[in-house]
């Protein structure tokens, strides 16, 4: 007896990287060819999920593919992958199945102590074996990014795993995780429920700038320990944990998931999360707000615990500060903590993978469209103007409705906290609100159960919320207030079309002779480096070798790979200095 479930990715059992590698290496040239058709006919197909744990996928009529996860419910052996056809175990069907099943984390070995600290190096530096294990890498990373995201395909992701599980076991932990989310991204390129995530390129920009940066620095046998890494796993901390909610965020994201992220913090400023997310989309993500949660032992909700608190003893923490669900975890209720004893910018010294929030005070000028313009409160008066722009615009949440009440009310001065767009400098896409200490009528008047914060997902701000008369802005404050987004933004354009449409798409605009207006922009801005980068940048790609009989000689992917590489950690570095300076005052 089996059951069936539609949509071949969601079901799949996770696969090892070195085993899909393994089944891309066993194809021929041909099959190759054909391979990432085949992996997206079976998004069109079902799995079937028998009761002894297998997974079966039929492709066509004469072949079936089995997949029989280990007792970790992963794919960790090519033996646990067969197919019926003539040609396995060197076919294109479990080669496609597997290629359309999730990447695995990689596992410890069994009985393996793993460092909770970052290996140190030999003064000397990576070993022989590290540095060949590294050039692998960049060799297969740069070929990614000169094919750009959305062309690289199922053979790609198969040399770059290849070259992961070789650095693995080398010891390089830290390139081998960037390896794999380099694969993630390129994954979620090819999917079809997740193709939406091409429109923002920031998470693939990160992945393959971090993974170009560690190993062109192991390939230059850089003694720096923080190159080598540690293998990723959940610790339990010495103690019990005493948390204290900050508020929460509606989660949707690809394969219609929803659900709801609390922010926690304990009192030595460690930051922490609670994920609830499920199947369901955006509606599932309104009613996850006041859901129960799903931790065990715990009774209570979301909204109850993201205001008040919790003492978990026996915690499991991930390596990016989500609290796990696991055996032995148990949680009580505890007293949180009033919004006014969060500082502004606590939030920006969050721990681990996650995106830090960003908290300020800023005083309200007009609405814009969706959003609001407004000021940041330097504490000596209105700093530099800012948008505030919805976290999510769905119907079903708040935010969009929520941002609009509070443009209606020029002159008033909240406390916000939310993330700052990473394609805008000056845009933060607030997750709540609370009144500013001291600021008198000229705030907001929350009930005392909303412990001085509003989530702008969940909760509905309504007059009562609001002064009876705040002050209203200076003379053409609202036509002063318009805040302008990063200068850098023609290099960033550069950098990210760079990685969706690879190279040929990077040398575009160096062809239509508007490289060298973009970069006098730059220059007359101050930013004469990011001017000879982008314009650098823009001649390597377009730049194609050819040989004394005008035929293509080679490709010089190894300039080119470091060309993005030091434009992509320029823009990095001058934009984080740009927003400690706008929003950290």
């Amino acid at each position: 007896m089996s059951r069936s479930r539609p949509g071949t990715a969601p079901s799949l059992p996770p696969v090892a990287p070195e085993v899909f590698a393994a089944a891309v290496e066993g194809l021929s040239t041909r099959l190759r060819r054909r391979l990432d058709a085949a992996v997206e006919s079976l998004a069109a197909t079902s799995a079937d999920a028998a009761e002894d744990g297998t997974y079966g996928i039929r492709c066509g009529e004469d072949a079936l593919v089995t997949l029989a996860p280990g007792p970790s419910g992963t794919i960790t052996s090519p033996d646990q992958a067969h197919c019926t056809c003539l040609l396995s175990p060197r076919c294109l069907h479990r080669a496609a199945a597997l290629g359309a099943a999730p990447v695995a984390d990689p596992a410890p070995p069994a009985g393996t102590a793993l460092p909770t600290a970052p290996v140190a190096l030999p003064a000397r530096g990576p070993s022989a074996g590290q540095v060949r294990a590294a050039e692998g890498l960049w060799t297969a990373a740069a070929a990614v990014l000169a094919a750009g995201i959305t062309a690289a395909g199922a053979v790609a992701r198969a040399e770059l795993l290849r070259a992961a599980h070789t650095a693995r076991l080398a010891g390089l932990h830290r390139a081998e995780g960037a390896a794999l989310d380099v694969v993630r991204h390129l994954r979620d390129a090819r999917d079809p429920q997740g193709a939406h995530r091409v429109q923002r390129p920031a998470g693939p920009v990160a992945a393959l700038r971090e993974l170009l940066l560690v190993t062109h620095r192991l390939k230059a046998a850089d003694p720096d320990p923080g190159l080598i890494g540690a293998a990723h796993h959940h610790h339990r901390p010495d103690g019990p944990l005493r948390l204290h909610g900050v508020c929460r965020e509606p989660v949707t994201g690809p394969g219609a998931l929803g659900g709801v992220l609390i922010h926690l913090v304990d009192d030595a400023g460690r930051w922490y999360t609670l994920r609830d997310v499920a199947p369901g989309g955006p509606e599932r993500a309104r009613r996850a707000g006041t859901a129960h949660v799903a931790l065990r032992s715990f009774l209570s909700d979301h909204e109850r615990l993201s205001r008040g608190g919790l003492v978990v003893t026996g915690a499991v923490v991930a390596p990016d500060g989500r609290l796990l669900a696991e055996p032995g975890v148990r949680a009580t209720f505890a007293a949180g903590r009033p919004w006014a004893g969060f500082a502004p910018a606590a939030a920006a010294d969050r721990t681990g993978d996650a995106p830090p929030l960003t908290g300020c005070d800023v005083e309200i000028v007009a609405a814009d469209g969706e959003g609001v313009l407004a000021r940041i409160d330097t504490g000596d008066g209105p700093g530099p103007a800012v948008r505030l722009a919805p976290a999510h615009r769905h119907p079903a949440l708040a935010h969009t409705a929520n941002l609009r009440r509070l443009g209606a009310c020029p002159g008033l001065r909240v406390r916000v906290l939310g993330r700052v767009d990473p394609d805008r400098v000056t845009t933060l896409r607030p997750l709540a609100v609370g009144p500013v200490p001291g600021a008198g009528a000229a705030t907001l008047r929350l009930p005392d159960e909303w412990r001085d914060r509003a989530d702008l997902g969940y909760d509905r701000l309504c007059d009562a919320h609001f002064p009876a008369a705040a002050p209203g802005p200076p003379p053409r404050a609202a036509a002063d207030a318009s805040p302008v987004d990063s200068p850098l933004r023609r290099v960033r354009d550069l950098v990210e079309l760079a990685v969706t449409g690879g190279r040929r798409a990077a040398a575009e605009p160096a062809s239509d002779g508007d490289r060298g207006a973009h970069a006098a922009v730059l220059r007359r801005g101050g930013f004469a480096t990011g001017a000879d980068l982008y314009a650098a940048l823009g001649a390597v790609a377009a730049r194609r070798p050819r040989d004394a009989f005008g035929r293509p000689a080679g490709d010089d992917l190894d300039r080119y790979a470091a060309q993005w590489l030091a434009t992509a950690v320029y823009l990095n570095g001058t934009e984080a200095a740009l927003r400690r300076g706008l929003w950290h005052r």
